[in-house]
C-alpha cells in the first residue's frame, strides 16, 4: 500500500517517499499540528514479522533507539527527534529535515579537494562524534551520503544513525534473542566491523577513509 499522501496519527502527511527499501522506507512529511505545517522526514520500520513476540521486542528496541535518539538530537549537528510511535504493528519516526546537500556532491571521485578542505571537515565532524561517544553510542555507519551541508551555516550534519536499522532489521530467534547483524557500508568499515565486533574506534576508521578520498579523489575501495 502507498504511503503518499497519508496522514500518521492525524499529524503527519506524507507528501514525498525519499528512499527506502525491505524493513524500512524514508519520507517527507508535512506536519499537520504546527503553524504553516513545516516539512519533516518520517522514517518507517516494519518489523521482520508480525508474531506477537517478535512485536514485543521489536518495540522494546524502537524505545530504547528513540531514547537514544532524542538524547543526541540535542546537539547541533544532529537532527533532533519530534516523535516516535506505532501505527499498524509498524513502527514511525519523525524527526528535523535537515535543508542541505549531502557530501557525495562535494566529494567526488577524481576531485582532490586538498588540505584545507580535509582539516575543515575533520575539525567539524569530529566535534560532533567526540558527542556521540560521550554518549556511549556508536554510529556504525558514517560515509559521505550520511552527513549533510546544512544549507543555513555551512556546518555538517550527521544523520542517519545504524543503530535504528537495527530495530528494523534485527533477526530474532524462536527463543527471543536478537542475532548479530552487522551495519555499515563496505570500504567504510574496518575488518573488525564486518566479524560484528564494532567499537568507537570503527567510526574513526570510516571519518579517515572519508578524508583520504577528499585528498586523493580516490574510491574506498
Amino acid at each position: 500500500m502507498t504511503m503518499l499522501g497519508k496522514t500518521l496519527t492525524g499529524r503527519y502527511k506524507i507528501v514525498k517517499q525519499l528512499g527506502g527499501g525491505g524493513f524500512s522506507h524514508t519520507f517527507i512529511a508535512e506536519d499537520g499540528y504546527l503553524p504553516d505545517r513545516p516539512a519533516c522526514v518520517i522514517k518507517q520500520l516494519k518489523p521482520a514479522s508480525s508474531q506477537a513476540e517478535i512485536l514485543k521486542i521489536s518495540r522494546e528496541l524502537f524505545d530504547n533507539e528513540a531514547k537514544v535518539l532524542y538524547r543526541l538530537g540535542r546537539h547541533e549537528c544532529i537532527p533532533s527527534l519530534l516523535a516516535h510511535f506505532e501505527e499498524d504493528e509498524e513502527f514511525f519516526l519523525a524527526q528535523e529535515l535537515i535543508e542541505g546537500d549531502v557530501l557525495t556532491q562535494e566529494i567526488k571521485r577524481g576531485e582532490c579537494l586538498g588540505e584545507q578542505y580535509t582539516i575543515d571537515f575533520l575539525t567539524d565532524i569530529l566535534h560532533t562524534l567526540d558527542f556521540v561517544h560521550r554518549q556511549q553510542v556508536i554510529h556504525r555507519d558514517i560515509k559521505p551520503s550520511n552527513l549533510i551541508r546544512r544549507a543555513s551555516d555551512k556546518k555538517i550534519v550527521l544523520i542517519d544513525f545504524g543503530a535504528v536499522k537495527e530495530v528494523s532489521t534485527q533477526p530474532i530467534s524462536q527463543l527471543g534473542h536478537t542475532s548479530s547483524l552487522v551495519i555499515g557500508s563496505p570500504g567504510y568499515m574496518p575488518n573488525e566491523q564486518y566479524s560484528g565486533k564494532t567499537m568507537f574506534a570503527s567510526d574513526i576508521y570510516a571519518i579517515g577513509v572519508i578524508s583520504i578520498q577528499a585528498l586523493t579523489g580516490l574510491l574506498p575501495n
